[in-house]
């Protein structure tokens, strides 16, 4: 699975949105849990959120869980592959934060 990894950074927004779907998640319930996690700081429009949506599900990163009937949401959830780039880009930006750290204690 390695090879089909991503080798360039995530955005924020792919990554909160990958994150939001460990469990089975809609659109609306995405938008609540980044602005909850991210104490309002990100707040994602209906454009942004669906067109990430889309990218992601081209990319097999999420998959369609359930569509809710009457209500027409759907329901998606991160795959194995999009937990693989979760779990690559989470020790990226490990890799940098201690690095930025090391650098930014030598000053002290």
């Amino acid at each position: 699975m390695k090879d089909k990894i991503q080798e360039t950074p995530l955005t924020e927004t792919a990554l909160l949105i990958l994150l939001a779907m460990y469990k089975p998640n809609h659109g609306y319930g995405v938008m609540q849990f980044v602005e909850e996690k991210t104490k309002g700081r990100v707040v994602f429009g209906p454009g942004t959120l669906y067109g990430a949506i889309n990218n992601l599900e081209k990319k097999k990163w999420i998959t369609l869980h359930a569509v809710i009937e009457g209500e027409r949401k759907k329901e998606y959830v991160i795959t194995d592959l999009g937990k693989e780039q979760v779990k690559s880009e989470l020790l990226r930006m490990q890799e940098v934060y201690i690095i930025g750290m090391e650098i930014t204690r030598l000053g002290e």
